[in-house]
Protein backbone atom coordinates (compact mmCIF):
# COMPACT_ATOMS: atom_id res chain seq x y z
CA UNK A 1 0.00 0.00 0.00
CA UNK A 2 1.32 3.37 -1.03
CA UNK A 3 0.26 6.76 -0.17
CA UNK A 4 2.57 8.62 -1.72
CA UNK A 5 -0.50 10.61 -3.52
CA UNK A 6 -1.85 11.40 -0.17
CA UNK A 7 -2.37 15.67 0.25
CA UNK A 8 -1.96 14.66 4.50
CA UNK A 9 -1.31 11.32 5.35
CA UNK A 10 -1.89 10.29 8.62
CA UNK A 11 1.14 8.14 10.21
CA UNK A 12 1.19 6.34 13.74
CA UNK A 13 3.86 6.15 15.45
CA UNK A 14 3.78 3.68 18.64
CA UNK A 15 6.30 3.00 21.54
CA UNK A 16 5.82 1.75 24.98
CA UNK A 17 6.88 4.91 26.60
CA UNK A 18 8.26 8.31 25.20
CA UNK A 19 11.57 7.40 23.54
CA UNK A 20 9.85 6.24 20.35
CA UNK A 21 9.46 10.59 19.97
CA UNK A 22 13.16 10.26 18.66
CA UNK A 23 11.82 8.51 15.90
CA UNK A 24 9.03 11.14 15.03
CA UNK A 25 11.28 13.87 15.37
CA UNK A 26 12.78 12.53 12.12
CA UNK A 27 9.73 11.67 10.35
CA UNK A 28 8.84 14.65 10.66
CA UNK A 29 11.80 16.65 8.98
CA UNK A 30 11.36 14.57 6.26
CA UNK A 31 7.91 14.23 5.86
CA UNK A 32 6.35 17.56 6.87
CA UNK A 33 2.89 16.84 4.84
CA UNK A 34 1.75 14.28 7.17
CA UNK A 35 -0.31 14.40 10.41
CA UNK A 36 1.57 12.06 13.45
CA UNK A 37 -0.64 10.12 15.55
CA UNK A 38 1.94 9.11 18.58
CA UNK A 39 1.05 6.62 20.99
CA UNK A 40 2.97 5.81 24.47
CA UNK A 41 1.64 3.32 26.28
CA UNK A 42 3.17 4.31 29.65
CA UNK A 43 0.53 2.57 32.02
CA UNK A 44 2.52 -0.98 30.68
CA UNK A 45 5.82 -0.16 30.63
CA UNK A 46 8.49 -1.55 30.32
CA UNK A 47 7.71 -3.76 27.65
CA UNK A 48 11.17 -5.88 28.23
CA UNK A 49 10.02 -7.48 31.15
CA UNK A 50 6.52 -8.98 29.89
CA UNK A 51 6.62 -12.26 27.84
CA UNK A 52 6.21 -12.15 24.07
CA UNK A 53 2.75 -12.98 24.35
CA UNK A 54 1.67 -10.40 26.10
CA UNK A 55 3.82 -7.76 24.64
CA UNK A 56 2.55 -8.84 21.26
CA UNK A 57 -1.04 -8.30 22.57
CA UNK A 58 -0.49 -4.69 24.05
CA UNK A 59 1.73 -3.44 20.71
CA UNK A 60 -1.42 -5.07 18.98
CA UNK A 61 -3.85 -3.13 20.98
CA UNK A 62 -1.95 -0.06 20.49
CA UNK A 63 -1.64 -0.66 16.52
CA UNK A 64 -5.66 -1.08 16.53
CA UNK A 65 -6.44 2.43 18.50
CA UNK A 66 -3.82 4.54 15.80
CA UNK A 67 -5.44 2.76 12.89
CA UNK A 68 -9.17 2.52 13.74
CA UNK A 69 -9.61 5.25 15.94
CA UNK A 70 -6.88 7.57 14.59
CA UNK A 71 -6.92 6.50 11.00
CA UNK A 72 -3.50 5.70 10.68
CA UNK A 73 -2.68 4.89 6.60
CA UNK A 74 0.73 3.66 8.15
CA UNK A 75 2.46 2.31 11.33
CA UNK A 76 6.06 2.49 12.64
CA UNK A 77 6.64 0.65 15.51
CA UNK A 78 9.50 3.35 17.38
CA UNK A 79 9.96 0.70 20.20
CA UNK A 80 13.09 -1.74 19.68
CA UNK A 81 11.26 -4.20 22.40
CA UNK A 82 7.82 -4.46 20.16
CA UNK A 83 9.59 -4.68 16.89
CA UNK A 84 11.43 -7.31 17.42
CA UNK A 85 9.29 -9.34 19.73
CA UNK A 86 5.85 -8.48 18.27
CA UNK A 87 6.12 -7.17 14.56
CA UNK A 88 4.43 -10.19 13.06
CA UNK A 89 1.00 -9.96 15.62
CA UNK A 90 0.99 -6.04 15.02
CA UNK A 91 1.12 -6.49 11.11
CA UNK A 92 -1.26 -9.64 11.59
CA UNK A 93 -4.09 -7.06 13.87
CA UNK A 94 -4.46 -4.13 11.22
CA UNK A 95 -4.81 -3.38 8.24
CA UNK A 96 -1.82 -0.91 7.16
CA UNK A 97 1.80 -1.30 6.49
CA UNK A 98 4.14 -2.00 9.89
CA UNK A 99 7.40 -0.23 9.61
CA UNK A 100 9.51 -1.42 12.95
CA UNK A 101 12.75 0.13 13.90
CA UNK A 102 15.47 -2.95 13.77
CA UNK A 103 15.33 -4.01 10.13
CA UNK A 104 16.03 -0.26 9.20
CA UNK A 105 19.46 -0.08 11.77
CA UNK A 106 21.19 -3.36 10.20
CA UNK A 107 20.64 -1.72 6.91
CA UNK A 108 21.98 1.64 7.43
CA UNK A 109 25.03 -0.15 9.23
CA UNK A 110 25.38 -2.32 5.84
CA UNK A 111 25.69 0.64 3.71
CA UNK A 112 27.98 2.29 6.44
CA UNK A 113 30.49 -0.42 7.25
CA UNK A 114 33.56 -1.80 5.14
CA UNK A 115 34.67 -4.32 7.37
CA UNK A 116 30.85 -6.17 7.66
CA UNK A 117 31.73 -6.57 11.69
CA UNK A 118 29.22 -3.83 13.63
CA UNK A 119 28.32 -3.61 17.44
CA UNK A 120 24.95 -2.78 18.75
CA UNK A 121 24.60 -1.10 21.81
CA UNK A 122 20.71 -1.37 23.28
CA UNK A 123 18.30 -2.61 26.62
CA UNK A 124 18.82 -5.95 27.98
CA UNK A 125 15.49 -6.95 26.14
CA UNK A 126 16.43 -6.16 23.20
CA UNK A 127 19.96 -7.49 23.26
CA UNK A 128 18.22 -10.75 24.79
CA UNK A 129 16.21 -11.03 21.94
CA UNK A 130 19.17 -11.07 19.30
CA UNK A 131 16.68 -9.45 16.57
CA UNK A 132 19.74 -6.86 16.00
CA UNK A 133 22.07 -9.72 15.29
CA UNK A 134 19.52 -11.60 13.03
CA UNK A 135 18.69 -8.62 11.25
CA UNK A 136 22.41 -8.04 10.60
CA UNK A 137 23.12 -11.60 9.92
CA UNK A 138 20.54 -11.27 6.96
CA UNK A 139 22.33 -8.08 5.22
CA UNK A 140 25.62 -9.79 5.41
CA UNK A 141 27.07 -8.66 8.62
CA UNK A 142 28.51 -9.87 11.69
CA UNK A 143 27.33 -8.00 14.92
CA UNK A 144 28.40 -8.23 18.51
CA UNK A 145 25.59 -6.62 20.95
CA UNK A 146 26.03 -5.09 24.29
CA UNK A 147 22.89 -4.46 27.35
CA UNK A 148 23.46 -1.32 28.50
CA UNK A 149 20.84 -1.01 31.06
CA UNK A 150 22.29 2.42 33.27
CA UNK A 151 21.76 4.75 29.38
CA UNK A 152 18.11 4.84 29.52
CA UNK A 153 17.68 6.21 33.32
CA UNK A 154 20.44 8.71 32.38
CA UNK A 155 18.63 10.00 29.50
CA UNK A 156 15.57 10.63 31.71
CA UNK A 157 17.44 12.28 34.43
CA UNK A 158 18.41 14.36 31.77
CA UNK A 159 22.10 14.05 32.31
CA UNK A 160 23.06 14.57 28.62
CA UNK A 161 23.66 18.17 28.42
CA UNK A 162 25.86 20.66 29.91
CA UNK A 163 25.54 24.08 30.05
CA UNK A 164 28.73 25.79 29.25
CA UNK A 165 30.46 28.05 32.71
CA UNK A 166 32.78 30.46 32.69
CA UNK A 167 35.25 31.68 35.43
CA UNK A 168 33.37 32.32 38.42
CA UNK A 169 34.64 36.27 39.59
CA UNK A 170 32.16 36.76 42.66
CA UNK A 171 30.39 34.52 45.83
CA UNK A 172 27.33 35.50 43.86
CA UNK A 173 27.96 34.06 40.52
CA UNK A 174 29.26 31.25 42.32
CA UNK A 175 26.08 30.41 43.59
CA UNK A 176 23.87 30.70 40.26
CA UNK A 177 26.66 28.93 38.69
CA UNK A 178 26.19 25.81 40.97
CA UNK A 179 23.50 24.35 38.68
CA UNK A 180 25.70 24.60 36.09
CA UNK A 181 28.69 22.77 37.86
CA UNK A 182 25.87 20.30 38.70
CA UNK A 183 24.90 19.61 35.18
CA UNK A 184 28.92 19.34 33.96
CA UNK A 185 29.01 17.00 36.70
CA UNK A 186 26.50 14.68 35.53
CA UNK A 187 27.18 14.64 32.16
CA UNK A 188 30.74 13.69 32.80
CA UNK A 189 29.66 10.68 35.29
CA UNK A 190 26.80 9.26 31.66
CA UNK A 191 30.31 10.53 29.59
CA UNK A 192 32.28 7.73 31.80
CA UNK A 193 29.23 4.89 32.21
CA UNK A 194 29.26 4.99 28.13
CA UNK A 195 33.20 4.76 28.05
CA UNK A 196 33.16 2.19 30.52
CA UNK A 197 30.54 0.25 27.98
CA UNK A 198 32.33 0.56 25.23
CA UNK A 199 35.46 -0.53 26.78
CA UNK A 200 33.72 -3.76 27.59
CA UNK A 201 32.17 -4.44 24.06
CA UNK A 202 35.19 -3.47 22.23
CA UNK A 203 37.69 -5.92 24.22
CA UNK A 204 35.20 -8.63 23.60
CA UNK A 205 35.03 -7.85 19.80
CA UNK A 206 38.74 -8.00 20.12
CA UNK A 207 38.51 -11.18 21.71
CA UNK A 208 36.28 -12.64 19.36
CA UNK A 209 38.43 -11.38 16.45
CA UNK A 210 35.92 -8.69 14.92
CA UNK A 211 36.92 -5.59 13.35
CA UNK A 212 34.18 -3.39 13.72
CA UNK A 213 33.88 0.16 12.27
CA UNK A 214 29.98 0.68 13.15
CA UNK A 215 28.17 1.47 16.32
CA UNK A 216 24.26 0.76 15.63
CA UNK A 217 21.92 2.39 18.50
CA UNK A 218 19.74 -0.13 19.54
CA UNK A 219 17.25 2.07 21.67
CA UNK A 220 15.21 5.58 20.48
CA UNK A 221 16.80 7.43 23.70
CA UNK A 222 20.67 6.82 22.69
CA UNK A 223 19.79 9.77 20.09
CA UNK A 224 20.01 11.96 23.09
CA UNK A 225 23.70 10.71 23.59
CA UNK A 226 25.11 10.97 20.36
CA UNK A 227 26.93 13.91 21.33
CA UNK A 228 28.59 11.98 23.70
CA UNK A 229 29.00 8.54 22.12
CA UNK A 230 30.62 10.82 19.09
CA UNK A 231 33.43 11.72 21.65
CA UNK A 232 33.46 8.04 22.83
CA UNK A 233 33.42 5.75 20.12
CA UNK A 234 37.04 4.94 18.56
CA UNK A 235 38.28 7.23 15.66
CA UNK A 236 36.95 6.71 11.90
CA UNK A 237 33.90 4.57 13.78
CA UNK A 238 30.90 5.22 12.10
CA UNK A 239 27.37 5.70 14.61
CA UNK A 240 23.64 4.40 13.16
CA UNK A 241 21.44 6.21 14.45
CA UNK A 242 18.82 3.63 14.38
CA UNK A 243 15.59 6.58 14.62
CA UNK A 244 17.09 8.50 11.33
CA UNK A 245 17.48 4.95 9.73
CA UNK A 246 13.52 4.39 10.19
CA UNK A 247 12.61 7.58 9.35
CA UNK A 248 14.77 7.01 5.76
CA UNK A 249 12.94 3.82 5.38
CA UNK A 250 9.82 5.21 5.95
CA UNK A 251 10.37 7.82 2.84
CA UNK A 252 11.52 5.54 0.98
CA UNK A 253 8.35 3.34 1.43
CA UNK A 254 5.99 6.03 1.18
CA UNK A 255 7.35 6.59 -2.31
CA UNK A 256 7.41 10.31 -1.55
CA UNK A 257 11.05 12.44 -2.39
CA UNK A 258 11.31 13.18 1.66
CA UNK A 259 13.35 16.45 0.38
CA UNK A 260 11.31 18.80 2.09
CA UNK A 261 12.00 20.00 5.75
CA UNK A 262 9.61 20.57 8.83
CA UNK A 263 8.14 24.19 9.24
CA UNK A 264 7.18 25.86 11.93
CA UNK A 265 3.42 24.85 11.78
CA UNK A 266 4.29 21.03 11.51
CA UNK A 267 3.59 21.30 15.43
CA UNK A 268 -0.05 21.51 14.67
CA UNK A 269 0.38 18.17 12.54
CA UNK A 270 1.26 15.94 15.87
CA UNK A 271 -1.09 14.59 18.69
CA UNK A 272 0.22 12.41 21.17
CA UNK A 273 -1.78 9.89 23.47
CA UNK A 274 -0.38 8.36 26.51
CA UNK A 275 -2.06 5.56 28.50
CA UNK A 276 -0.46 7.10 32.11
CA UNK A 277 1.55 9.87 33.33
CA UNK A 278 0.47 12.34 30.74
CA UNK A 279 2.13 15.34 32.69
CA UNK A 280 5.46 13.10 32.91
CA UNK A 281 5.14 12.68 29.40
CA UNK A 282 4.70 16.36 28.50
CA UNK A 283 7.71 17.24 30.34
CA UNK A 284 10.09 14.34 29.65
CA UNK A 285 8.85 14.05 25.71
CA UNK A 286 9.94 17.60 24.95
CA UNK A 287 13.18 16.49 25.23
CA UNK A 288 13.46 13.84 22.66
CA UNK A 289 10.72 15.71 20.29
CA UNK A 290 13.56 18.77 20.64
CA UNK A 291 10.68 20.99 20.89
CA UNK A 292 7.24 20.44 23.43
CA UNK A 293 4.99 17.75 22.45
CA UNK A 294 1.70 19.66 23.47
CA UNK A 295 -1.51 18.67 24.94
CA UNK A 296 -0.96 14.79 25.55
CA UNK A 297 -4.08 13.13 25.94
CA UNK A 298 -4.96 10.19 28.31
CA UNK A 299 -6.31 6.87 26.44
CA UNK A 300 -6.83 3.80 28.10
CA UNK A 301 -6.19 0.71 26.26
CA UNK A 302 -7.62 -1.76 29.01
CA UNK A 303 -5.62 -4.23 31.02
Amino acid sequence: MSIANSTSPTIGVFDSGFGGLTVLRALIQRLPRAQFAFLGDTARLPYGSKSRRTIARYAAQSAQFLVREQGAQFLVIACNTASALALDAIQNAVPVPVLGVIEPGASAARQASRTGDVLVIATGATVESHAYAAACRAVGLRALEKACPLLVPLVEEGWTIAAGAGPVASAAQAASAQPQVAATQQVAVTAEVIRIYLAELNAEAAAQGFNPDTLVLGCTHYPLLRPLLDRAVPAGMKIIDSAEATAEAAVRLFGWQGSEKASPSAQDQIRCFATDSVEKFERLGSRFLGRPTGKVELVDLGG
